[in-house]
Order: structure tokens, then sequence, then C-alpha cells
């Protein structure tokens, strides 16, 4: 998915890389209620990547989950940007200091210039957390946001 169809949309992965950054999406989201997205784009300019995060989160509308437990891995390519962001249910559960190390790992794949695994990493770390606090329930979930990398521009 693009967020701004009209404009050309860099390349920063392969398609198998894409492939396997959304198949590690929807393993994670497999064994939880929560969701988790990937936002991609060259630049992050004049905004903290936080900053920029959250406001993705809330323009994709990744607040209206019923658990309040989405969350959203962030990247800016060209800026070297990253950020990870979360509903108020799930960072009620893990705090700041956990959003902290995720990126942290994420950094030191992205400083060997493994970038699609440090995402992979990253969003299997985060569904580790998910379903240790918002475990899968059969009979209540349903994946209630799109699993594709969302890439802007």
């Amino acid at each position: 998915m693009t967020l701004f169809p009209w404009q050309k949309q860099r390349e920063f992965f392969t398609a198998e890389e894409k492939k396997s950054i959304v198949e590690a999406i929807r393993y994670s989201e497999k064994r939880t209620s929560g969701e988790i997205r990937v936002f991609v784009e060259s630049r992050c300019r004049y905004v903290d990547a936080i900053d920029r995060a959250a406001e993705l989160f809330f323009r994709l509308e990744m607040e209206r989950t019923d658990d309040r437990n989405a969350v959203l891995v962030y990247l800016a390519m060209k800026d070297h940007q990253l950020a990870v962001f979360g509903d108020e249910h799930i960072h009620k559960k893990v705090g700041s200091a956990y959003w902290n190390s995720v990126v942290t790992k994420m950094i030191s794949e992205f400083d060997k210039e493994n970038f699609a695994n440090g995402i992979r990493q990253c969003v299997t770390e985060v569904g580790e957390a998910l379903h240790f606090h918002f475990p899968y329930d059969n009979d209540t979930d349903k994946n209630e946001l799109p699993d594709d990398i969302v890439f802007g521009r």
C-alpha cells in the first residue's frame, strides 16, 4: 500500500525481503490480538521520528483496534531515523524501556546494513510481547488492520 500513490515509490527492499517482512507480521499476529504495521518512507525532516510515528499511527487509524494494542514500526531510510510506537494498552504493559530496547536491537542490524532482517526481528520481538500480554483468542480475534508494508514519500 502506498500512502501517496501519485509519487514514485522508492524500492528499499527486494520483493523477497518485502514478502519476508509481511510473513513476519502475519506470523506474529496469529499469536495475539495485537496488530503490527510497518511504515517506510525516505525522509523525516523537521520532526522527531517518534512524533512522525505517532502522526502516522493516527493517520492510519491504528488506535481504532478493539484492544488498543496496535504497534507501528516506522522507518525513514534516507534520514536514518526510526521509531516504534505502541498504542496505550500495550505501552502500559511494556513501557518506554522496552521500546528503546527494540529500537536499539533494530539499529544494531541496520548498522550491518541488514535492514529487512532488522525489521523482521523487531516485528518478531514485538509480536512476542503482544502474545505475552494479549494472547490470541480464537473466538474473538480478527485481523483488524492490513498486514502489508505502507510506503510513504
